[in-house]
């Protein structure tokens, strides 16, 4: 395993971070402390189905193509498709831009994949769309396909096309030539027809049919320097050029912000009653329907403010609208990108405070919390959820714990990828907990604020095996005592169950702590390095146990710390 490279900053900036700021250490770094104890009795009771465990969780998707395959991007890569026996989908912006680099540039990527002769005439090369693609497809690993950008040669103002941004620099000014309309529709289409057939000729037919593919990303806000129309033009056109290509293939959109509604209802009006800019009939294919949800932290009275409500108020919704047609209740819905804010490159160490949540347990349990909240709320507008894309992967040459959204540092997980280790050990049946101490229409309201925690959980049996998360979030990063759980797990069908409990917290399945401990070194040997890994790891709390269920019930009591989250699985024999 490699070490690290040497980095240009000095050791001494990163400690001098990690003291001078406190929620760089870890949640419950600030000076203000809750005055009690919370505690929680949680019933789950395994004979009341509530719904599928269907693995909504299993998105991920970056900005940066190239990471695919650096050393990082393909351990990181390795360790998601392990999360679980289901497939993972993979997301990715700026698979079409022209250049072949620089993979270590910021919000950037490029593939080369069309540029055109000297007589106008198009050049398509898939070398580098394959490299990124086979990385995934070899893992197991799903795409959702996202196609975009525009090409150069295809844009109608390609100049400036690059951009150079870094942490820092205002957002805008990524919004280059590569966010601009075609100049030639029938050539945008020809593209996308042949990148399809390319795919079905490497990969095969059916195995294309389980990708999904999706136009642009937010087209409501700069990635989309077009109208409203012409985005409805170039997806038309992109649509009848997939399903040309494969008639079975999935095209979706319009992967809009958590605040474009408007958009969102044009086209949705347009892809059930509007006039096809190809085929000049009504309607447009719609395969699944995408949007954008994000939380917004802010940084107030020396410490992380994390704020849910905006996140799942986005959530619902969209829900709402799209259970508002008919047409369209029963059209997947996937999430593109679902997190606790909205700039994954914004790093901490680069003057975004709000952000200081990414390293410690607060990451981990906003995730758990959240991704519960919108299963419940999908039960509630009775539509078809099918997948939330966390955008968070990895950077590469970029100091250790530097605060970046991502899921691992120089190799290392970090605890939010810990989270969806166990989701990846739920599934089967989700089934029904009492006792939860707030919902998703509460956080909805008020958030998560005050004295009172979200202790809460979100439970599932299959077969032989029942898995319980829980959780104790807060919105606000402040020290608290340890939760007191009293857990009841009923109905289940033995005399004895063996229990495997699964920790995040300061002190398991967190490399962050682990780091702080050693001193928070940019260089690390490579038994540190070990050491790191391991941390990274999700870990046991204690050693499994047997106990005893008695009249069908099996008794837990254990103290969560704030921000901790919890997987008790409890496994037993059929009778």
């Amino acid at each position: 395993m490699p070490l690290r490279p040497p980095f240009s900053r000095a050791v001494a900036v990163a400690a001098a971070l990690a003291t001078t700021v406190p929620a760089l250490r870890s949640p419950g770094s600030a000076q203000t402390v809750a005055p009690s104890a919370s505690s929680a009795a949680i019933t789950v009771s395994l004979g009341q189905r509530v719904g599928e465990m269907y693995p909504m969780w299993a998105y991920f998707g970056y900005d940066e193509p190239n990471y695919t395959y650096s050393w990082e991007g393909k351990k990181l890569l390795t360790e998601i498709s392990e999360l679980s026996p289901v497939p993972v989908y993979v997301r990715a912006h700026n698979m079409l831009n022209t250049h072949d680099g620089p993979p270590s540039a910021f919000k950037w990527g490029s593939t080369n994949a069309y540029t055109e002769d000297a007589a106008g005439n198009p050049v398509y090369n898939w070398t580098l769309v394959d490299s990124i693609v086979d990385i995934w497809v070899n893992r197991g690993m799903k795409p959702l396909m996202e196609i975009g950008f525009m090409p150069k040669a295809l844009s109608t103002n390609p100049e400036p096309y690059g951009h150079g941004w870094k942490p820092g620099d205002p957002y805008n000014d990524i919004y280059t030539g590569w966010a601009y309309p075609p100049k030639d529709y029938a050539k945008w289409s020809e593209l996308v027809y042949r990148w399809v057939r390319h795919s079905v000729e490497r990969y095969g037919a059916q195995e294309v049919e389980s990708w999904w593919w999706e136009l642009w990303n937010e087209p409501d806000i700069g990635y989309w320097k077009g109208t409203p129309e012409e985005y409805l033009k170039l997806y038309d056109y992109t649509a009848d050029a997939v399903k040309r290509a494969l008639p079975t293939a999935r095209i979706g959109g319009p992967t809009v912000t958590g605040g474009g509604y408007r958009l969102m209802t044009t086209f949705l009006e347009h892809a059930r009653n509007g006039t096809n800019y190809v085929t000049g009939k009504k309607g447009t294919p719609l395969d699944f329907i995408g949007f954008h949800a994000k939380g917004s932290p802010q940084f107030v009275e020396g410490r992380v403010r994390t704020n849910m409500a905006p996140e799942l108020r986005s959530v619902d919704r969209f829900f709402e609208m799209v259970a508002s047609y008919p047409e369209f209740r029963n059209v997947p819905i996937i999430i593109g990108e679902a997190d606790p804010e909205g700039c994954a490159a914004c790093s901490v160490a680069s003057g975004s405070r709000q952000n200081a949540y990414r390293n410690g347990t607060m990451y981990s349990s906003y995730t758990a919390a959240s991704f519960a909240r919108m299963y419940e709320l999908a039960d509630q507008r009775k539509v078809n959820f099918e997948g939330a894309t966390s955008w968070s992967f990895t950077f590469e040459n970029v100091p250790w714990f530097d605060g970046f959204r991502e899921l691992a540092t120089n190799g290392v997980g970090k605890p939010v990828l810990n989270v969806f280790r166990m989701f990846g050990m739920m599934g089967g049946d989700r089934v029904a907990v009492q006792g939860n101490s707030t919902d998703a229409r509460e956080i909805l309201a008020r958030g998560v604020r005050g004295e009172r925690a979200d202790i809460s959980a979100l439970a599932s049996r299959q077969g032989d095996v029942a898995s319980v998360m829980v959780w104790n979030y807060h919105d606000d990063d402040v020290p608290a005592p340890d939760a007191q759980v009293e857990l009841s797990i009923r109905d289940v069908p033995a005399g004895r169950v063996l229990v495997h409990h699964y920790r995040i917290d300061e002190r398991h399945s967190n490399s962050y702590s682990a780091w702080l401990r050693m001193g928070a070194p940019q260089q690390v040997s490579r038994t540190q390095y070990a050491e790191l890994e391991a941390a990274g790891k999700l870990q046991l709390l204690d050693a499994p146990r047997w106990i005893d269920a008695e009249a069908g019930a099996a008794q837990l009591r254990f103290a969560l710390p704030r921000q901790g989250v919890s997987l008790v699985r409890l496994s037993w024999d059929q009778p």
